[in-house]
């Protein structure tokens, strides 16, 4: 979804039988990335249902979830903790990617110098008489 320079994301649950950008079954929520920092929607007990169901997300929508404390709040659902005081985000904090210059100081500071040759002591010469 979306418009040019304007991404904008639905999170649902889709059949894998159906084409990617078929019919969906259930939209649990959406994904901004524009804003700053992108912001999350998401129907936290309609997704807990449908991993309890078996469903699997896509590493993006993984990486996503990991990303939110979802997946951490439903491995303690699972194993029956109480997980009412554990909160999801719903902000992304965007990590700093280094620039190309830093990254090229950083690789030039790491590069190991090349050995230098060490001179061999000559062995003594004997004076022919």
């Amino acid at each position: 979804m979306g418009k040019k320079k304007q991404p904008f994301y639905r999170i649902v649950v889709a059949d894998s039988r159906m084409p990617r950008d078929g019919r969906a079954l259930e939209e649990l929520g959406t994904y901004n990335p524009v804003k700053r920092p992108g912001t999350v929607t998401l129907q936290e007990e309609r997704v807990y249902d449908w991993l309890k169901k078996g469903a699997e997300p896509s590493d993006t929508v993984n990486s996503l979830f990991r990303r939110l404390g979802v997946l951490h709040k439903y491995a303690l659902i699972s194993a029956g903790k109480d997980a009412s005081a554990v909160a999801i985000k719903t902000e992304l904090i965007e990590q700093a990617k280094p620039s190309a210059r830093a990254k090229k100081s950083a690789k030039a500071q790491a590069a190991p110098e090349a050995p230098v040759a060490l001179a061999q002591p000559e062995a003594p010469v004997e004076a022919a008489e």
